[in-house]
């Protein structure tokens, strides 16, 4: 059953507000942007107010980081101080969800970010995050981990400690309360 990816009017002007005060309070992620042309955008994409709203009800409080004017798309990231709430406990993929015998998680963070409609952060985009303040520093997410680790069944994470970012590896099978992931959605 596919899952039907708009949001109401009432839930729209509710996120639209809380994404306009947040870009607001934080100026320093998006100094040289308007918010009146990043509300004109989503007010004409509604799957993609749905899948912010997804990253807001999960805890990620997305807010816009970036524009890219060679593809005239708005970066929102996961801009909330630790790794969502909502998101937490997932091993890295379905591969590594299947593969557990027993004490499966609830769900892996490539299908849950697939089905929210973003992308997991890379490492590049983690530490360009971490560039416009500190996130992670209780807690871990999961980044978009390269094929030649994956395939030997590893995948990698990370946070930041002692004011560094660090980059770790895990079994892909692998699963705490204090790692989640981060998002990415291009509008």
């Amino acid at each position: 059953m596919a899952t039907k990816k708009q949001i109401s009017t009432e839930e729209s002007n509710e996120i639209l507000e809380t994404l306009k005060k947040r870009f607001e309070i934080n100026m320093n992620r998006h100094e040289k942007l308007n918010w009146s042309k990043i509300e004109e955008k989503l007010k004409t994409n509604p799957s993609k107010l749905w899948s912010l709203n997804e990253m807001e009800i999960s805890g990620g409080e997305p807010d816009v980081v970036d524009y890219d004017e060679k593809t005239d798309e708005y970066l929102f990231f996961d801009c909330s101080a630790e790794t969502p709430k909502g998101r937490r406990s997932f091993c890295y993929d379905r591969e590594a969800l299947d593969s557990r015998k027993e004490h499966k998680p609830q769900n892996d963070v490539i299908t849950a970010a697939k089905a929210m409609g973003i992308e997991i952060l890379s490492e590049e985009q983690y530490r360009y995050l971490q560039s416009l303040g500190e996130f992670d520093l209780k807690t871990s997410s999961w980044i978009k981990t390269p094929n030649e680790i994956r395939k030997l069944g590893g995948a990698i994470f990370c946070d930041r400690r002692y004011n560094t970012v660090f980059v770790y590896h895990n079994g892909a099978n692998s699963y705490y309360a204090a790692r989640a992931f981060r998002g990415v959605l291009k509008v």
